[in-house]
């Protein structure tokens, strides 16, 4: 079935729904993975990304979401100098990652505190993202769920525990996904459900023992 948001595309600022308005929601997923603005970030964008993005706003974009603006906000004409006084540093470069990748991929390192976060994902048209890699582990995520993602030490019993305490509120889950780097080692599991991720479900999540990290993805606009 065909949307009117497949017809007219997402509202946004910029002039490409996939170079400034898909750019700026993977710089929100982002920022959502990191657990707020990053203090570092090194982008590597590939493909069109890096041939015709500086005329599309694409970097821009990119840098916007990850200080949390959305892809209609008005500030994103700006988003350099909001990013400066909200001490972000950031640098992009120009990567090949082959001709099997998506031409408008971005590779993002960010750092914040301690944490650091290492995340691809693609601008897949019409504004629609698509993360497929996160700390190394295959992904698909496309912001168009709430979303949790934890990773934590491959315990047995610890899906049916994070899975009964979203039910134990109330959250339908849509999709799950969980890889692991091995037998009892880590394990990174995604969660897309219908209804937001409650503040007492997630502070729960962390609250296991065996927990590494949780974050919460608002469905992104």
């Amino acid at each position: 079935m065909v949307s009117l948001f497949d017809i007219l595309g997402p509202v946004m600022v910029g002039p490409s729904s996939s170079h400034t308005a898909g750019a700026c929601r993977l710089g929100l997923m982002a920022r959502a993975i990191a657990g707020g603005t990053p203090e570092r970030a090194h982008i590597g964008l590939h493909g069109s990304f890096a041939a015709t993005g500086e005329g599309h706003g694409t970097q821009r974009a990119i840098v916007g979401g990850l200080i949390g603006l959305p892809p209609d906000d008005l500030r994103l004409r700006q988003a350099y100098d909001e990013a400066k006084q909200a001490g972000l540093s950031w640098e992009f470069e120009t990567v090949d990652l082959g001709e099997h990748a998506h031409p408008n991929t971005a590779v993002f390192e960010l750092h914040r505190a301690d944490e650091e976060v290492r995340l691809r994902g693609a601008s897949v048209g019409g504004g629609r993202i698509e993360a497929t890699e996160l700390n190394g582990f295959p992904v698909s995520l496309g912001g168009d769920y709430h979303t949790l993602v934890a990773l934590a030490q491959d315990r047995p019993g610890t899906i049916a525990a994070i899975a009964a305490l979203l039910a134990t509120e109330g959250v339908n889950l849509a999709t799950m996904r969980v890889d692991r780097t091995g037998r009892l080692e880590d394990a990174l599991m995604t969660i897309e459900a219908d209804q937001p991720i409650p503040d007492v479900a997630l502070q729960g999540i962390r609250a296991f023992p065996w927990l590494r990290w949780a974050r919460r993805i608002e469905k992104i606009a």
